[in-house]
């Protein structure tokens, strides 16, 4: 991307294995299991390498695809093919074909196509660092097509077609996304994530997360700077109270949101639902005191689960969940602390020592009747030309 660019670093980052930011193709490396695009601003090598956890390359290398190409992937974005729609514009799921070097016959790629909506402003930072197509008014960004969506979708969304997530796969999610978080936050320029949320978490065939969406990222405080100053974006419920009360956006803002989306993942409660009675809108504010107290964390744990789960290790993410969501930041522990926190609860394979049923859990009905669907809203619009930087 051109180096007048003064954000172009801000919305590239990628972990290996946790960011999802390269337009397609992943392939794995043997000794972190990790998954890159081959097209993104990002690498991974093995153990011999310089870099065993991945880096943060100057430049990404991006494909420019043809409109036509994008079209016949799409089938000319076919409204079948939409997958969802943001303030950037529509995404839609498509198919790119290709030949190998003098074979006749062709392989195909699962993409998705990210077309910007006519009347939008946003994105186009986020266009520049992307694998891209412009041709005329049209701009449109390829990403890497993960087979099962996001998070928030399995957590939130009712009906057969999303099943509910076991404990298991749920803390395999958190683990993979605060490794995206703690790379971000190690890499040589820090990097604040700004947008983590539920939404923002994509999961892969196999649960593997990754982190999508750079469009607020910002470069952290350099070494004489406890923190930055910027405009508040973000997603209500999700953004830290510090940075919505003054605008100061500290490395440790992102945490407080890691919080939030774990109190999420025990509840399968939206983070702000203005359906669900006074007192009880905003999630972390409702459910602080319950994440101290075993019995009170009985009563407000995702009924879905079917007791399904490991209560002690249940109760350990929860007092995770009430550090992240301290207050002060400084009193919230780094992503690394996070990742290894959770990784100790994976290990300790704890076992669930009784089977409640939603039927024998006593706030089952309790609970169950504030699952709505919220309006989830921004501090400022995202359609907006100018960004703080």
């Amino acid at each position: 991307s051109p180096s007048k660019s003064p954000s172009t670093t801000t919305t590239t980052p990628a972990s290996t294995g946790n960011i999802s930011s390269g337009p397609f193709k992943s392939t794995t490396t043997g000794t972190s299991r990790s998954t890159i695009s081959n097209f993104s601003g990002f690498s991974a090598a093995s153990g011999e390498d310089a870099y065993p956890e991945g880096q943060i390359l100057p430049n990404p290398n991006l494909r420019i695809f043809s409109l036509a190409e994008l079209r016949a992937s799409t089938r000319n974005f076919k409204s079948e093919n939409v997958l969802g729609e943001g303030g950037f514009g529509k995404v839609f799921k498509g198919w790119l074909e290709e030949k190998g070097p003098g074979s006749h016959s062709s392989t195909g790629t699962v993409i998705a196509v990210k077309k910007l909506n006519s009347e939008s402003f946003q994105g186009f930072e986020e266009w520049q660092l992307l694998g891209y197509c412009l041709e005329g008014d049209d701009l449109l960004l390829v990403y890497e097509y993960m087979q099962k969506g996001s998070l928030e979708n399995h957590l939130f969304r009712k009906g057969s077609v999303v099943q509910p997530l076991s404990w298991e796969i749920r803390l395999k999610i958190a683990i993979g996304a605060a490794k995206g978080l703690a790379f971000l936050h190690a890499s040589e320029k820090q990097v604040i994530y700004r947008d983590f949320k539920a939404s923002n978490i994509l999961l892969d065939a196999s649960y593997n997360a990754k982190l999508s969406d750079f469009g607020l990222a910002k470069l952290g405080p350099s070494a004489s700077q406890s923190h930055i100053t910027t405009r508040v974006m973000g997603t209500q419920g999700y953004a830290a109270p510090e940075y919505v009360a003054t605008g100061h956006l500290y490395v440790k803002s992102d945490n407080y949101g890691f919080g939030v989306v774990l109190a999420e993942i025990l509840t399968g409660l939206r983070a702000v639902d203005p359906l669900r009675p006074t007192g009880q809108q905003n999630l972390t504010d409702w459910i602080k005191p319950h994440l101290s107290e075993r019995r009170k964390l009985r009563r407000i744990m995702d009924p879905r689960l079917e007791g399904k789960y490991p209560f002690k290790s249940a109760f350990r993410v929860a007092q995770l969940a009430l550090k992240c969501l301290e207050p002060e930041q400084k009193n919230r522990p780094s992503m690394k602390e996070v990742v290894e926190s959770l990784e100790l609860v994976l290990a300790a394979n704890e076992k669930p020592l009784e089977r409640r049923t939603a039927r024998d859990s006593p706030s089952v009905g309790h609970q169950q009747s504030h699952y709505r669907r919220e309006h989830l809203t921004s501090f400022q619009p995202r359609q907006t030309v100018a960004r703080a930087h």
